[in-house]
């Protein structure tokens, strides 16, 4: 049985519909926090609900766009109304478009950088003034191997990801008198569905595991239990830092 280091708890995952929120969301719901899990798909969100619950754990969930100021506004209304005051943070939610910066249009520029870096600002600025004050919180954003190395194609997805790793920094010196940690996890390449164009295609599958020391994608249990243990009481010294889950991609 899983030890219920989060019992008492109230975390917040956003893009917890699948991937690699879905298994943050049932690593840390096994550990005892009760979930908020937000997406802008509400059948695959309650899907992951569904496995939460069905293995013991607690979950509602929240249908709203991150990148929308209002919506988010809202979010924090309903989850505090129906779970009480947070006290952890998962900014989760993100997209990928690839494609040469020349064919990129402002929207999808804009929608990026909405989605992947704004967003986090906007849940941090809702759910911030409440987790305050209790000498405890967790807020972890989902940064990128992209925040430290780069690939051609990915122009607005390393410009997103480098900003939310400065973003997650700075931000980390400003909550730590309220012993609220602040930090990243960079995945690399893992199995997720928004790999799905190059795990799809013989050639670039091959030519990313190529790229990776251990031989092999990642498994996306291995990011729930990073994020477990980040939340939990024994990472309480660990702010300001982003962790890269990548298979030695970036050691090389």
């Amino acid at each position: 049985m899983t030890e219920k280091k989060l019992a008492g708890k109230v975390a917040v995952i956003t893009g917890a519909s699948r991937g690699l929120g879905k298994a943050m969301a049932l690593a840390l719901g096994g550990a005892g926090a009760q979930l908020a899990l937000v997406s802008r798909n509400l059948d695959q969100l309650n899907e992951t609900a569904k496995a939460v619950r069905s293995a013991g754990g607690a979950a509602e969930t929240f249908q709203a766009d991150v990148s929308n100021e209002l919506q988010v506004a809202q979010l924090q209304k309903d989850v505090t109304e129906r779970l009480g005051k947070i006290q952890i943070l998962i900014n989760n939610a993100g997209i990928n478009i690839r494609k040469s910066v020349t064919d990129f249009t402002l929207a999808e520029w804009n929608q990026v950088m909405d989605t992947n870096l704004t967003g986090a600002f906007l849940l941090c600025r809702a759910f911030v003034p409440q987790m305050k004050g209790q000498a405890y919180g967790r807020i972890l954003n989902l940064t990128s191997i992209m925040s430290h190395v780069a690939i051609a194609g990915r122009t607005a997805y390393a410009a997103s990801k480098t900003g939310l790793l400065g973003f997650t920094r700075a931000l980390a010196l400003e909550l730590a008198p309220e012993k609220i940690t602040v930090n990243g996890i960079s995945p690399g390449p893992f199995a997720t569905e928004l790999n799905a164009p190059i795990l799809q295609n013989p050639e670039l599958n091959a030519q990313f595991l190529s790229k990776i020391p251990l031989g092999r994608w990642g498994q996306v249990e291995e990011v729930g239990q990073l994020a477990l243990y980040l939340c939990s009481d024994e990472a309480g010294f660990i702010t300001g830092t982003d962790i890269l889950l990548d298979g030695g991609w970036t050691a090389q």
